[in-house]
């Protein structure tokens, strides 16, 4: 047991297998961060998303052909043509 990430996930697990209170709480504390890690990667991706409008709209007013910006933006043809229809 000369792996130290080894040696601490051992020692949590005969922590949390002695007191039933402190298996609770460290299961809150996981699904917290877990939460909290969705909600940032949620974030993220939406913030993605918003660049990636951004850039299209920028794009459809310069002319440039549908499959390309598609390429650029990650967007689908049929966004894209969404976008370009409400602007």
């Amino acid at each position: 047991m000369n792996e130290p990430v080894l040696k601490k996930a051992m020692d949590t697990l005969e922590f949390l297998s002695q007191d039933a209170e402190a298996r609770r709480l460290y299961e809150d504390r996981q699904k917290y961060l877990h939460d909290e890690a969705s909600m940032i990667e949620g974030a993220l991706a939406e913030g993605e998303k918003k660049k990636a409008v951004q850039m299209t709209l920028e794009l459809l007013k310069l002319g440039v052909d549908t499959s390309i910006i598609s390429k650029a933006s990650g967007l689908s043809e049929a966004e894209i043509i969404a976008l370009r229809k409400q602007n």
